[in-house]
């Protein structure tokens, strides 16, 4: 068997030419999470193993940026009437936590490839086990969960739940994704249904498809859930987040706006504040960038896919740019990071509690911190 010392030293070999931050992120990442399991030894053997990754804790955080930070976000005329949000796997999570908790200025949601809101209960075992689960899995009920929401709705945690009559909704799931079963992007569906609040639902579940953001252009095999969890498909996950959230037809012939790097941490300002990403992305169209008024259409990446990982490709390919440009709609990249303390080596949004009990309500570190990023552009989540 590998010792680990051995698997330490014979990576740093092949990774002689990698910035100290790039090889230290990516044997973090390499450590699996994310995906469910019903055999309790390999879920434990699983969470024993993040415990490699402190080995390389030091090598992240003596990191520094090597460049001067990008401006940060621009003021922008921002419609209150057309803010939406969308996100893949842990980024889809984030979307539904984000609409239940600001439905009062988000207008729509669209959930590829997640599961519905509270389903970890706070619990990384949970989690693991029974939210990114295979079929055969026992799943959380969902009326407690529907419960909660209701509760907490109440109790002001998360938005009135008439905040969210006559939002859009759009929840899709390839049929062959080997990572969250049908019956966990199901319940995130069923959910809004059990709400009973008014929303204007859509699922897709029947394309062939696995765990990961198909895009216009074909070529690539699909069937696969495997990184960057970007594919060439033939399909527009994009153009269908756009037709579902904002009547849009068609997009535009080419994209004429520019895609911006900025610096998110001055909006990390509570003290509970997540590790994100120094940089983040905003795609400005042409028309809004001369302060015409303009949506707002928040796109949370997935798993495995933050700029420390992939770069800009979830921003540059993913398909919104032209769509955006169409419906004049600015769309805003948050960034996420992988992190050793909390414990996050995927870079995957919080979905199951790592940045405090509150994560998933309107006092939750990174919904607020998302929040600050919307009132840099000039809108507004936040109360």
């Amino acid at each position: 068997m590998t010792s680990n010392r051995t698997l330490i030293s014979s990576s740093k070999t092949r990774a002689d030419s990698l910035p100290c931050c790039t090889y230290a992120r990516r044997f973090a990442s390499g450590f699996s999470l994310g995906r469910g399991t019903a055999d309790a030894n390999s879920l434990g053997r699983g969470i024993r193993a993040l415990g490699l990754t402190v080995a390389i804790g030091l090598a992240i955080t003596a990191c520094a940026p090597s460049a001067p930070p990008p401006p940060e976000l621009p003021r922008l005329s921002i419609d209150p009437a057309r803010v939406t949000v969308s996100g893949l796997s842990s980024g889809a999570y984030m979307a539904q936590q984000l609409h239940l908790a600001y439905s009062d200025h988000i207008a729509g949601a669209a959930l590829l490839a997640g599961g519905p809101y509270g389903c970890a209960q706070g619990d990384l075992r949970v989690a693991l086990a029974q939210c990114t689960a295979p079929a055969d899995a026992t799943l959380p009920a969902l009326a407690p969960l529907v419960a909660d929401v209701q509760a907490r709705a109440i109790d002001g945690r998360l938005a009135p739940l008439a905040g969210l009559r006559g939002d859009r909704v759009w929840v899709y799931r390839g049929a062959v994704d080997s990572v969250v079963a049908s019956q966990v992007s199901a319940a995130a569906a069923d959910m809004y249904e059990a709400l009973d609040a008014g929303v204007s639902l859509t699922r897709n579940f029947d394309l062939p498809y696995g765990h990961l953001l198909p895009t216009a252009s074909p070529g690539d095999d699909c069937s696969k859930s495997e990184a960057p969890y970007i594919a060439r498909c033939g399909f527009d996950a994009a153009g269908e987040v756009f037709k579902n959230l904002y009547d849009t037809a068609q997009p535009a012939d080419q994209v004429t706006g520019e895609l911006r790097a900025f610096d998110q941490r001055p909006y990390a300002t509570d003290p509970q504040s997540p590790p994100g990403a120094d940089n983040g992305y905003v795609y400005v169209p042409a028309a809004c960038a001369a302060n015409e008024s303009c949506g707002l259409h928040i796109a949370l990446h997935g798993c495995e896919q933050s700029s420390e990982v992939i770069g800009d490709m979830f921003a540059s390919r993913g398909g919104f740019n032209r769509w955006a440009d169409a419906a004049k709609v600015v769309v805003l990249y948050p960034q996420a990071q992988s992190s050793l303390s909390p414990l996050n080596p995927k870079g995957c949004w919080d979905w199951w509690g790592y940045t405090g009990p509150e994560f998933d309500t309107r006092d939750g570190a990174q919904l607020r911190w998302i929040g600050r990023m919307v009132e840099g552009l000039g809108g507004q989540l936040v109360e």
